[in-house]
């Protein structure tokens, strides 16, 4: 199964040579719960995937202990080792310094500050590793192989328990000068406290629209009398019932008109056609449909397309192999002592 469809195809004689040999790359999805990798060939056929749960660990070490159980896990499924890994990509859930290769913070859930995440990976696996913000990784898969192929304009939303944002403009990613761009999740709206958060603590927006929030926003104002769903329902079992609960209904239209209202202002700023929606949250129909209907109403001249990611929850992993591939194929340039390739997405 292909991964990805790269938009700039390999070469008949790439292909030819990489098919004497075994050769692998993988791509890693770092989360606050679990972690998942994915190994594939260096043209993009998917051959393996594995994924572990991160509950509870912290330690940057551990994580990336973790990381090489399950590529050795991987590479033996195929009759492989090590020695067949050419390159590796992973995604944290935090700002990160793709140039240094440090994840500056990450979410609550991680705690992260100043992990020099892609030196830690290459010493050891003994391969060249790449390191980002996984939304951004998200936003490369949607790129290449999901919804927005064919935008070179366009802002992917993760929204999940926390929410982020990959925004890609005149087919680049934007990080921002301080690596930054995209973390709309403490972007200040209406509602919430505009008190000063740490980097650990949720933002504005999140406790609005991301999942976590949601759930808290549902437990403060629950009552049994009010609704038949349980207290301890989470963000998507709320939304499951909004058109037949009137209290899930609130809780429905307040986390879409916020998301309405930041997705309208991006707008403003960025002028993006495209708006994709991912994570376990953001994919909610009722969600999309009621930001939809909201955005509708608003400046004609403003309407971006809304619409729910086609690879779901593949997307971090697909723009993580892409980056992988990229990195090996700019290895073997390097060793054929010919220019390697400009690094863009």
């Amino acid at each position: 199964m292909a991964l990805y469809q790269p938009r700039s195809s390999v070469s008949s004689e790439q292909s030819s040579q990489e098919s004497s040999s075994q050769r692998f790359v993988a791509g890693v999805d770092i989360g606050g719960t679990s972690l998942r990798l994915t190994l594939a060939s260096t043209t993009g056929t998917i051959v393996g995937r594995w994924s572990t749960s991160t509950v509870g660990i912290r330690n940057p070490d551990l994580i990336v202990r973790l990381i090489c159980e399950g590529v050795d896990a991987l590479l033996e499924e195929q009759s492989s080792s090590r020695a067949d890994l050419r390159a590796i990509a992973a995604g944290a859930p935090g700002i990160t310094d793709t140039e240094k290769g440090i994840v500056l913070a990450t979410s609550y859930l991680m705690g992260w500050t100043d992990v020099p995440l892609r030196d830690l990976l290459e010493a050891a696996l003994g391969v060249p590793a790449f390191v980002d913000n996984d939304v951004n990784m998200a936003a490369l898969g949607e790129y290449h192989a999901g919804t927005a192929r064919g935008f070179d304009n366009f802002v992917f939303l993760a929204i999940g328990t926390g929410v982020g944002a990959g925004i890609v403009l005149n087919g680049q990613l934007f990080r921002g000068e301080g690596w930054i761009a995209g973390e709309i999740g403490y972007m200040l709206v209406p509602g919430v406290s505009v008190t000063p958060v740490e980097g650990e603590v949720p933002g504005a927006l999140e406790e609005i629209v991301g999942g976590e929030g949601i759930r808290r926003h549902w437990q403060s104002i629950w009552s049994e009398d009010a609704t038949s769903l349980a207290r301890e329902a989470t963000a998507t079992q709320i939304f499951d019932h909004a058109h037949h609960d009137p209290l899930a209904q609130a809780v429905l239209e307040r986390s879409s008109r916020t998301l309405a209202y930041a997705i309208y202002n991006i707008s403003l700023v960025l002028n993006c056609p495209l708006f994709v929606l991912g994570g376990s949250v953001g994919l909610h129909p009722a969600l999309g449909d009621d930001t939809r209907g909201l955005l509708k109403k608003q400046n004609e001249r403003v309407q971006p397309r809304v619409v729910a990611s086609s690879i779901g929850t593949e997307a971090q992993l697909t723009g993580a192999i892409y980056r992988a591939i990229k990195i090996a194929n700019a290895r073997c340039a390097v060793k054929e002592e010919s220019p390697s390739p400009q690094v863009d997405l």
